[in-house]
Order: C-alpha cells, then structure tokens, then sequence
C-alpha cells in the first residue's frame, strides 16, 4: 500500500511539473488620463461586500527618472486609476499609504535609493503589509513638493528637488496633466532588496506555507530578521534564537552541531528534523551557517500539518537569501578573541542585459583557536552559489548550491558533581588535546514556480542534502566524586546520511460569495539513507583523568585500527509520504479560519551489519490543524488554535509488536497586536502541549519497550519586536514552562524533563543617530536570561542559571559599517545546555569582543 501510494504521488508531482502552462494573453495598457487630487480620490470600501469586492492591485515594476526640477518615481501598473492614495506626510518626510495593492517585483519587496538627486536624503517604495504600498520620500532641508501624474506605464510622483523650494510652503500635492515631455530622462540605478532594515517582519510562509500575515496565523510564529543578525555579528544559528522565547541550546554533541529545544521539546523529527532550510527538512549535522540567510523564522506548536513527522514543540526555517536584480557587492571582515579570523563575500546581480538570469553568491572562510585549552585550530569554509532564470513574465527557477566543510575539536565540555556542575577552570578539556570532529555538507536545490494567474499558481521544488561526519575522542564515562578520577574510553564514529525532497504543491485564492479563500493543496515525497559505525577501544586501553590535575597525552593514542569494539555498524533508509490540504478562509475582513488535515506514512527499515539482523516498521498518520483569527479593532488579533503531531517511536514491546507513533497535541490562545501606525508587534500566547506514547523501558524485559510515557509542557510566552522611534529598534521575549513527565514507569513520574528552563528572557535594543554630523553612528546593548533547569531527566543535578550581557557600538556611512560587538560584557561563567546525562555539559564562551568592517557597492 506504501508503496503504491509513493508511486502514485511521484506521478502526480511529475505531470504537474511537466504540464505545458498555457499562454496568457496580455492586453496592451491605455492611457487612464488625469488623476485626481488625494482629498478627492474615491474613498476606500467602507462595508466587508465592497472590501471583498475588490482586487488586490499588483504593481509590477518601480522606476526612478532623474528631470530637470528633480525626479520621478514610477509604479508600473496598469490599474492605476483605481489606486486608492493616503497622505500620512510628516516633517521632511512625503509619505503616501496607497491600499489595495502590492508590489511584485521579480526580486525582493524593497526598493530604496539613497540620494538619488540633490535636495532628496532617500526614495523608498516598500510593501507595508499584505495589502498596502507605501511610498517614502525623504527631504534634506524641507518636506518635498510632488505632482501626481498619469501615463502608460502606470502612476506617476514628479518629486522636485527640496534645494530649488526649500522656502516654499509645503502643501498637498497637485495634479498635473497628463505626461507629454518628450526631454530626454536619465534612468537612476535602483537597489531592489528583500532586507527593510527593519525588527519587525509583518509576513512569514513558515506558518501556513503561503506568504500569510503573522497577525491572521493562529499560532505563534516569530522573526529573527537580517537587520538583528547583522547588528548582533551573529555567525551561529544557536545565537540568533537568544532573540526568540521559549528556544534554548539543548547540548550539541560534543559541541559540533546545533540542538535545539522548542517549548520544551528537542527539535528532531523523521526524514531531517525540524531545523528546516527554504522549507526543507534537510537533516544537517554540523553547525548550520548564517551567511547565506535572509531571517529565521520560528512556528511554535506541531507543524505536522504542513511538514510531517516533528517534534511538538515547533520548527525552525532558515530562510535564504535569493538573486538581486541590480548588482550589489559585499565585503566584510570580522576578527575576534581567540585569534578568531572571519572573511566573507556576499555579490549579486545580473548575468544578461535582460535581467532575466540572476545570480548570489554567498561565501565566508573562519578559522579559530577557541577558548578552551590547548588552541587547537578551529576551520570552517562555505559557500553557496544561487543562480535564477526568469524564464517568462509567469515562470521562474532558482537553483541553489551550498557546500560546508567544519574542522574543529570534539569536547564534550564539563560534568556533573553532586547535584551541582563540577567547579574547574573554563578552558579545562577533559577529553585529549587530538580530540577532533570533521563534518563535510552538500546541498542541492532547484524550485520551479509558475503563476497560471493572478490567483493561481504550481511550485515544485526538490533538494538533496548530503553529510558526512567523523569523530575520534576520549568520551567521558564515569567520575569518582570522591577521587575525582574520570574514566574514559576511546570512540571513534563514522557516519553517512543522505536526504532527498520533493515538494509539490498549487496555491489558489478564490471567492465563494462574500467569503475568500487561500488554498493550499500538496506532496511530499522524501527519502533518507544513512549508515554508519561505533568502535570503541577494549576495556583499560584508554587512561582516567584527574579533572582537578589533568595529565594528558599519558599513553599513545591508538590508532583507528585498534579500535575494534564495533558497538554499533549499520545501515538504513526512511521513506515518506505526505498529502495535505489547508484553506485560509477570510469570512470577513477581521474573521480568518485556518483549517487543515495531512495524511503521512513512514516506512523505515534498518540492517545491522554486525549480525545481519533486519528491522523495519511502518506508521501513517493523519494530523489535523483548526485556528480562528478575529480582529475586533484593526491592530488587534484574537486567536485560537487547536493543531497535532506525530513522530514515528522506536523499539519493540516484549511480544515483538511495534511501538505506536508518538502523538503531541497542542491548545493555544494569544493575542497579537500592532501599534505605533504598524512599526512595533507584539505576541501574547498561553498553550498546552502534551506529548503520548513515549517509550519506555518495559520493566519485567529491559530489552523491550512499552509506549506508555507522556509528557506536558504548558506556559505563556510574550514577543516584541520593531522600532519604538526613528533609529530605535527593539526585538525581546519572555517565556515560561512548567514542564512535567505525567506519565512513566521508570521512577521519572513527576519529574522534569532535562534541560527545560522555568523562565527565560531576552532583550536586545539598537539606537542609531538619523541626523548631524554623526548621522549613522549606532548602539546597542542585549540581556540574555536563562533560568534554572534539570540536567537530566532522573533530576539529579541542576544546571545554574545566568545572565548574559551583550553590547555594540558601530557607524554607517555612505556605503560602508564598522563596528565592535561585545559579547558576555561582565564575562559570565554558564553552561548553553546537556542532553547526555551528567558526562556532557555545554559551557559558554567567555567575554569575547569582535571588530568587524564591511563595503558594499
């Protein structure tokens, strides 16, 4: 049946792909004639029947002409006598509101151009949200005159240059008759980007896999947008979720990769995990990189809905960054404590005249002693080509290429003494100076899209993630508390795994009557194969260590050969399926439902090549997803949802039956609002998660399982983030969890599960001077908390809690930055997490000042 249905799906995504798209045929624009004056032009719908009545006005292009008084600003269109204008002037600022409407750009929602003529500081034309543009002109000495105009291309601004009026008296602007000029008009080079240099992102696709508003998602989702990744120097995917509540470090295997919790929950999952790049469950195994990547976007709650079998607590989606179509050059060199020596390029533009064929390349070398004992050398080298072809005004394709190469020292950091962590110096290892981790990555990538219509449109996406990892380490087994003498045992693994995506799916907006739809309808076909062995070295090879007066190097190391306790050589693959289907119902405009069911089956079969043994099971599962979004007054929503999980178990029970899939369910209600005319959003939530059929040890056969566990993660959490005034900014959380194992039969009954903090709490603030001489120069100051936590699920010992302090001073001019960050000011001794008893505590890194200077033409 699995089998049939896999064939089935890859079928349909095949001839979905392969589907001649018909030819639409594009009438040519006439001219609409005069527009009127803003205080005249016919008033928005003031009834849901008017409001639903309308269209949504795409503005296709935005081009900046340099005149004789000063320049145009021209939004292609051609529906521009239907553009529904607000004037929100203020100061030196022209600002205009235009609703119902939307840029699509091939590249990017942002257009800006600093200086474009004398008398003007900036021009910028950006989507303020899902249903409005706005247009900002910026004066030097005075607010700008502007004229509307209309013509074939769409609608014009004539702004005159604030140098030749600065004595003019500024009023509403004025129509003009229609353009007939025909003066030669120098075109101005634009700088068309998806970045807004903003804290807030009203959009995000994680949520509902359609670019949706964040306020009519009925769960919590939250933005770590470039500008914070940018102004905190963040290289590490760990450091960029300080900013989001409830996402703590949850170990990470001797330091070399990234784990994560999420609401108390470890973000895993089958076929990749829940660490997701451009939607893509892609199961890396190193430390993922930020250099490539646009924001970070975090779904709290089961995401099974949309992304198949995950952990409860949410997932987290890197989202890259894509083609420009104008030529943009960046440089930046970073150096920080520890000898820490950072270059990195990031360059786009077009490769033809037509700007059809786009490229980005993302690329950045490091190399590090880190700042633990004996500087061993810490190498990291990635890159990552992006290449677009627009091949028609309706069809595009990106492929993207990333490869990564880690070099660095196994070190599975401290331990834990009594019920306590063990007091010994910061930089102390207690491991063996060769301890060594080497992590090769390859992704490949292509997503073909193609819009039927304005309201219709099929994606097809696939990708391919290899990893290739290896260690050879002295790992901790025991401590004598008393002697202080830690037994350890030479490893070594050596391991492979290999993803494979395919993701299908059509997007369709429609009306039924008075009530609009977004409907999402979609496959996914994924495989997984990995393998891989253990060896250890016999009993008494490896030498104990005193961690209060380590001696290391006491006997040779062996070699790899003589490693032969293979505790574990196998192989195996993972299969899956998914069909979904979700509707975003609008009943009104401050009425939203989101429902939606998926359908996953998983089929899994492992070797053990030692004996020969064979294992394999299969789950299916169906996970629904209901949420209702009402918005009483416009920046307020109220929300409720209600969504599921699953995550295929592992074992068997005594009479050799399968274990039952994992199950979380979550209830969440919140309230998200928007203040400051939209700049600043803030997210209130209270949920309850509960996971079952979690496994546990069957008590009469310790060798089998039963799938009796349950746990349950309940807290509220609040989310701030966007900019206060000009130039200050502000991203902050705070999350509680009460955390508990309600189920077991083990001893754990009542406890909590390890790693899970009661409170944390993070603020992070930047304020940058807009005016003078000093215009540019910036500052910014972060606290980070983490409360206390568990260190292992029996409770034995606590890991402290801390408090992190961050700061930063740097200065922007003209079309370079320089800036120092320091990172743990009062140089805080803390812990970031452990998921591996009481022989692998994660410490932090000590005060670290990084310099960084960066060029961009």
């Amino acid at each position: 049946m699995s089998n049939q249905l896999q064939k089935l799906a890859w079928m349909v995504s095949l001839a979905l792909v392969l589907v001649n798209p018909p030819v639409w045929a594009e009438e040519n624009q006439k001219p609409i004639g005069k527009l009127s004056q803003l205080n005249n032009i016919e008033q928005s719908a003031t009834s849901i029947q008017q409001l639903l009545a309308q269209s949504l006005i795409q503005v296709t292009g935005v081009n900046l002409q340099a005149t004789d008084t000063g320049i145009e600003v021209i939004l292609v269109t051609n529906q521009s006598d239907k553009l529904q204008l607000t004037n929100l002037s203020e100061g030196n600022s022209y600002i205009v509101d235009i609703t119902n409407s939307q840029l699509s750009l091939p590249n990017g929602d942002v257009v800006r151009q600093e200086n474009p003529t004398e008398g003007i500081a900036e021009v910028t034309v950006t989507n303020l949200d899902a249903n409005t543009i706005r247009v900002t002109v910026i004066g030097e000495a005075s607010a700008p005159q502007v004229q509307l105009f209309d013509s074939n291309e769409g609608l014009i601004f004539g702004v005159v240059s604030t140098v030749s009026t600065a004595q003019t008296p500024q009023t509403q602007p004025t129509p003009a008759e229609e353009q007939t000029s025909t003066e030669t008009q120098e075109p101005i080079e634009l700088i068309v980007t998806g970045e807004q240099d903003r804290y807030r992102v009203p959009n995000a696709s994680t949520g509902t896999r359609t670019d949706t508003l964040i306020r009519d998602i009925p769960q919590t989702v939250q933005v770590v947008p470039e500008q914070v990744i940018k102004d905190q120097r963040v290289t590490r995917l760990r450091d960029a979720l300080l900013n989001i509540g409830g996402v703590v470090q949850d170990g990470g295997f001797g330091g070399t990769s990234d784990q994560i919790g999420i609401r108390g929950f470890f973000a895993g999952g089958t076929l990749g995990g829940s660490i997701l790049t451009d939607g893509f469950k892609d199961g890396r195994r190193g430390i993922r990189e930020t250099a490539n990547v646009e924001r970070i976007e975090v779904l709290k709650g089961p995401a099974s809905i949309l992304y198949g079998g995950v952990e409860p607590g949410g997932v987290i989606n890197l989202i890259t960054k894509q083609p420009l179509k104008d030529p943009y050059y960046n440089a930046e060199l970073s150096v920080s404590s520890f000898s820490t020596f950072r270059p990195s390029i990031d360059i786009s533009g077009p490769l033809n005249s037509d700007k059809t064929l786009l490229y980005r390349l993302n690329s950045v070398y490091e190399t590090s002693d880190g700042f633990r004992d004996f500087d061993q050398d810490i190498q990291r080298l990635f890159i990552s080509p992006t290449l677009k072809w627009e091949i028609g005004k309706a069809t595009n394709v990106t492929f993207q290429f990333d490869y990564l190469n880690d070099e660095r020292p196994f070190d599975r950091g401290f331990l834990a003494f009594g019920e306590g962590i063990l007091d010994i110096p910061l930089e102390r290892i207690l491991g063996e100076p060769d301890d060594v981790s080497k992590i090769e990555e390859i992704g490949l990538s292509y997503r073909l899209e193609h819009n039927f219509n304005d309201n219709w449109k099929v994606r097809n996406a696939f990708r391919y993630q290899s990893s290739d990892t290896s260690d050879y380490r002295a790992e901790p087994v025991r401590l004598n508390e008393t002697t202080g003498i830690l037994t350890r045992n030479f490893r070594s693994n050596d391991d492979y795994q290999e993803n494979y995506t395919l993701q299908t799916d059509v997007v369709g907006k429609f009306a039924t009557g008075s009530i609009n739809h977004t409907l999402l309808f979609g496959v996914d076909l994924a495989r997984s194969t990995s393998g891989g062995t253990q060896s250890r070295a016999p009993g008494g090879i490896t030498p104990s260590i005193d961690v209060f007066n380590p001696v290391y190097n006491a006997a040779p190391r062996p070699g790899l050969d003589e490693l032969t306790n293979v505790v574990r050589n196998s192989q195996g693959s993972t299969d899956g399926l998914g069909i979904f289907l979700q509707n975003q119902i609008a009943f009104a405009d401050n009425l939203k439902l989101l429902v939606g069911g998926r359908f996953d089956t998983v089929d899994q079969n492992s070797t053990d090549l030692r004996d020969g043994s064979e294992f394999g099971r299969y789950d299916s599962a169906f996970t629904p997803r209901l949420g209702i979004v009402y918005q009483p007054i416009e920046p307020i929503s109220l929300y409720a949802s209600y969504s599921q999980s699953f995550q295929p178990n592992f074992g068997t029970r005594p009479d050799g039956s399968i274990l039952e899939a994992e199950r979380g369910t979550q209830y969440e209600v919140g309230v998200k609002g928007e203040f400051l005319d939209g700049r600043l959003a803030a997210t209130l939530a209270a949920y309850r998660i509960t996971k079952t059929n979690i496994a546990t040890t069957d008590l009469a056969n310790p060798d089998f399982f039963n799938s009796i566990g349950e746990q349950r993660n309940q807290g509220i959490e609040l989310n701030v983030a966007g900019e206060i005034s000009p130039g200050w900014n502000v991203i902050a959380s705070y999350s509680h969890i009460d955390a508990e194992i309600t189920k077991d039969n083990d001893g754990l009954l009542g406890n909590s599960p390890a790693n899970v903090p009661f409170n944390t709490a993070s603020l992070w603030t930047t304020y940058e001077l807009q005016r003078g001489s000093l215009q540019g120069l910036g500052f910014g100051v972060g606290l980070f908390y983490v409360g206390d936590r568990q260190g292992d699920t029996s409770n034995t010992y606590i890991i402290p809690s801390y408090l992190r302090t961050d700061a930063a001073i740097y200065y922007k001019r003209d079309n370079w930055r320089a800036g120092i960050n320091i990172q743990n000011l009062f140089n805080e001794k803390y812990f970031q997490g452990a998921n591996f008893g009481r022989v692998a505590i994660e410490p932090g890194a000590p005060l670290t000042v990084i310099g960084s200077f960066s060029v961009t033409f």
